[in-house]
């Protein structure tokens, strides 16, 4: 008998595309993208059936500026077809940038990009309440003009300026989960839920309708890899290891992590909400709904850490 191929969630974090040291421009996101690749590359090789999540949070940021500078000169695109816009132009990247990659290696695996839906609760509390940054700084007179003009919710950053600030509310269910989940079955590499795929609601009717949202790329990723049936969910960031006491002489790296370990340290507050925090709930939520285990490292160590080479893995544990 062949025995039973492993799905695997790859997680691609934002600088997996765009970096922080660099101008933003298209040569360099696809640079950028043929150098996030080759983890990938050696778990396909291995054997294992793939779909790719990817971040696009300064994509879509750039997205909403392009709508406002076009202001007046071009019909304004919600922040939901932005999204969809920046999940489509950065799968084609990724799709295009890993086909060449696999052909050049002689390795026969097809990819596709499915443009994706996610389901959140119209009553999410973050409805009502945002608090995700997305786009450029203003001035404290520029935030007042724009929430009188344009209705924003505008908060300060950091003391670092005003910005405008979405709805992230919690993704509940990929729509296109069975398609995905066939395709991957049948060895195809699937690259979905980009950015946290677009938000969407259900109406009384049973039909969908859009919400102008962003929702969190790992915690879509969870979502994603819990619809299809993954055994791993590998999260890839900036760091090779998840750390207690980051960035202060106390500091810890993990090897492994248990649900419950997992669960203590996050109420101890060691993952703070805008970095590791949402990776560790997303592994958290993962686990809890039959996941089998979820490694977190750099996109340089993605396979060694499959590998149990490098990386903090989670596991359910007792």
């Amino acid at each position: 008998m062949m025995r039973k191929k492993k799905t695997a969630v790859v997680a691609l974090g934002g600088n997996a595309i765009s970096r922080n040291d660099e101008e933003d421009t298209i040569p360099n996101q696809f640079k950028n993208t043929n150098r996030s690749l080759g983890g990938i590359v050696e778990l396909i090789r291995s054997g294992y059936n793939l779909a790719i999540a990817h971040g696009n949070g300064p994509q879509v940021g750039n997205a909403v500026l392009r709508v406002e500078l076009a202001r007046d000169k071009a019909p304004i695109l919600p922040l939901q077809i932005c999204v969809a816009d920046t999940e489509g132009g950065m799968g084609y990247m990724i799709e295009q940038c890993l086909e060449n990659r696999l052909r050049r290696e002689k390795i026969k695996r097809e990819v596709v990009t499915i443009v994706t839906q996610v389901v959140v609760d119209k009553e999410d509390p973050s409805i009502k309440n945002p608090t995700k940054y997305i786009g450029q700084f203003y001035t404290k007179e520029e935030a007042k003009k724009y929430k009188k003009k344009r209705g924003w919710v505008i908060k300060e950053d950091s003391k670092r300026g005003w910005r405008r600030v979405v709805p992230s509310p919690m993704p509940l269910e990929i729509v296109e989960k069975d398609t995905i989940k066939s395709l991957v079955k049948n060895g195809i590499v699937v690259i979905a839920a980009g950015g946290g795929g677009i938000p969407v609601c259900r109406r009384e009717d049973g039909g969908l309708e859009g919400v102008d949202a962003v929702i969190d790329k790992d915690r879509a990723s969870a979502v994603l890899a819990r619809d299809i049936g993954a055994e791993l969910l590998l999260i890839l960031t900036g760091v090779e290891k998840v750390a207690l006491h980051f960035g202060t002489l106390l500091q810890r790296d993990l090897n492994e992590m248990t649900l419950p370990e997992a669960k203590k340290y996050l109420k101890e507050k060691h993952f703070p909400p805008g970095s590791m925090g949402p990776k560790i709930e997303a592994a958290i939520s993962f686990l809890e709904s039959g996941g089998k285990e979820v490694i977190i490292t750099s996109i340089e160590k993605a396979f060694d850490s499959v590998k149990g080479k490098a990386g903090t893995r989670l596991v359910k544990g007792s």
